[in-house]
């Protein structure tokens, strides 16, 4: 007898749940499910209805594909279903999951970063609003030169899509820019972003050293928290340097964020041609997974 995958497999083995789909169980999976609201039943599919799948297995499918990057085939043998509709259920629900998520104002206010923000933080950088980091991941490289060049990144040595994400210092995503061609620099995404809509004066944001942005944000009275340059220097000031440290610890969240995003593999190899399109989506959808998540950043951090 043919062993068929659904959502009913994973009922009772948390450690399933957390590998197939990177949450703590199987109520968290149906409680995001529950955040997209009645519209999850009564999707416009992108190829044709959907009707020998669950809607709860579906979403277990876009998820699995997310966290674990299994090919269309693999979930096909798995589902008991063809590779056009795994297809067809993905590239529908990845669209279906960012209008709904994107509707969201994920930019929490001034008194709930400060609420939420970690004793440390307060401690030596209260004013932090966002914590900004850039971060790439391959695509498979296009056949047209110029949009090879275009997606070409120096850093990476490969083609790839850049993409600018915040978070709080309590850690919570806060930003997710759109996705760039991988020769962009972080500046001009910044350029093209609201940042210096939403962060209100007084506040400033924590960045990287590949971030000279302070000439955007001095106009409305917002400063930039930025290691300090080495470029012709032996070395740095000892006092500079305590500081750089104090800031590293506390830029380690935007990291490990970044690196939480990550275990959803779906973007760590390179994207397949028909999911490019989707770039966008889908990184956006991994973030809002991961503010699902718990316990990120601790209370003393």
């Amino acid at each position: 007898m043919k062993i068929i995958f659904t959502i009913e497999n994973l009922r009772n083995n948390s450690k399933s749940v957390s590998y197939y789909t990177g949450f703590e169980s199987l109520e968290k999976l149906k409680l995001v499910l529950h955040s997209l609201g009645p519209s999850a039943y009564e999707l416009t599919y992108r190829y044709g209805n959907v009707v020998n799948v669950a809607v709860e297995d579906q979403f277990l499918i876009t998820l699995i594909k997310l966290r674990r990057a299994i090919s269309d085939i693999g979930l096909a043998l798995m589902f008991d279903v063809s590779k056009t509709t795994i297809q067809n259920i993905v590239i529908t629900w990845l669209n279906f999951m960012y209008c709904e998520w994107s509707e969201i104002d994920i930019w929490p206010n001034k008194d709930l970063i400060m609420y939420y923000m970690p004793s440390g933080f307060k401690q030596m950088y209260p004013s932090t609003r966002v914590i900004l980091d850039g971060t790439e991941f391959p695509i498979n490289a296009p056949k047209n030169p110029k949009f090879q060049q275009a997606t070409f990144s120096t850093y990476k040595n490969k083609t790839t899509l850049k993409v600018l994400v915040g978070a709080t210092p309590g850690g919570l995503i806060s930003y997710i820019s759109s996705a760039y061609a991988g020769s962009v620099s972080d500046r001009a995404i910044v350029e093209r972003s609201n940042l210096t809509k939403k962060t209100e004066p007084g506040g400033s944001i924590m960045t990287d050293r590949g971030f000279t942005v302070q000439d955007l944000f001095a106009p409305i009275y917002v400063s930039i928290n930025i290691p300090a340059f080495l470029k012709g220097k032996t070395q740095l000031p000892g006092l500079t340097l305590l500081k750089d440290r104090k800031l590293a610890s506390k830029r380690v969240h935007i990291e490990r964020l970044n690196g939480l995003t990550k275990t959803y593999k779906i973007l760590k190899t390179e994207l397949p041609v028909y999911f490019v399109p989707l770039a966008s989506e889908i990184f956006y959808v991994r973030c809002i997974l991961c503010n699902f998540r718990e316990n990120i950043v601790s209370a003393d951090a």
